[in-house]
């Protein structure tokens, strides 16, 4: 008998869950912690590169395979790039909250996270017309509060923490500003580092990274051998890219590849990220709670 937890049933009898998704940083992913960045128009257009170029490809690319995913996006990207956002949502894809300006929630009062959360939900509404059901925190750094913060307002999913291979149902912890009518739990989706673009490709002298950049191809056999494993455990594989990164040519060639290996999996389920939380909310799981370390 296996110590691990049973697998989650996967509509159609899948076998495992899969789904691509992608954080529409832009220079918000830099400006909050580096605000002196704004004066180097290199750096700055590294990063715009994502709404301007990468974003279109990569809505072509998803277009070609007639399949849809989610675009976490700040309220502060979508304020500086509307015209982004609403390509992203006149495509028929999920747009799911990332913050306002990339804020590391880790690093905030619950007071300035839960300000960052309406901020954000405020600018998507106006720019956009939609209010996200899913979250992702930036940095991928949540607090032990996001996601009673998260409960609060509403929403299904949280895609932030790294400890499971499965989605499961996080137990929101009650807070001062907790209404009795907030929900009990969101859906936590997992992620880990190891799919991840940015630790492929992410570099920017004296800022990011340590100057190797990965080819394509390398970074796909890391997402490949994940997949597989998840694939033979039965359990979620997500995949997090950035426009600014993965919408280069040659990376964007190597991901279409990936998805179209997927595509040809008929154990796999491929979704969007809304769909997969609503799968699992209907599963009744009982919520896990998680308790912060004392040291």
């Amino acid at each position: 008998m296996s110590r691990l937890p049973a697998p989650l049933p996967w509509p159609g009898g899948a076998r495992a869950a899969a789904s691509f998704t992608f954080d529409l940083d832009a220079e918000s992913g830099l400006l909050w912690e580096q605000p002196e960045v704004a004066a180097r128009a290199s750096v700055i257009t590294h990063q715009s590169y994502g709404p301007l170029v990468g974003l279109p490809r990569l809505l072509d690319l998803l277009e070609r395979h007639r399949v849809r995913f989610i675009f976490f996006v700040p309220g502060w990207t979508a304020e500086r790039y509307p015209g982004a956002v609403r390509d992203v949502v006149a495509a028929g894809h999920e747009v799911g909250h990332h913050g306002y300006l990339h804020e590391q929630p880790s690093a905030l009062t619950e007071a300035e996270e839960a300000t960052a959360l309406d901020r954000g939900l405020a600018a998507l509404e106006a720019v956009a017309g939609v209010r996200p059901v899913g979250y992702r925190a930036p940095m991928w750094d949540a607090s032990w509060r996001t996601a009673s913060l998260l409960a609060e307002r509403g929403f299904l999913y949280d895609s932030s923490l790294m400890d499971g291979d499965s989605p499961y149902e996080l137990a929101a912890s009650s807070s001062a500003s907790s209404s009795a009518s907030s929900a009990s739990s969101v859906v936590e989706i997992p992620i880990h580092w190891a799919l991840d673009d940015w630790e492929r490709f992410a570099y920017l002298p004296g800022l990011v990274g340590s100057g190797l950049i990965e080819a394509p191809a390398v970074a796909r056999a890391v997402w490949e051998a994940e997949l597989d494993g998840l694939r033979a455990a039965g359990g979620c594989w997500v995949l997090t890219c950035h426009p600014f990164l993965s919408g280069r040519p040659g990376r964007a060639l190597e991901l279409e590849r990936l998805l179209e290996r997927v595509l040809g999996m008929d154990d796999v389920w491929l979704a969007p990220m809304e769909d997969i939380a609503e799968h699992v909310r209907s599963l009744g799981l009982p919520p896990r709670t998680l308790v912060p370390p004392q040291v």
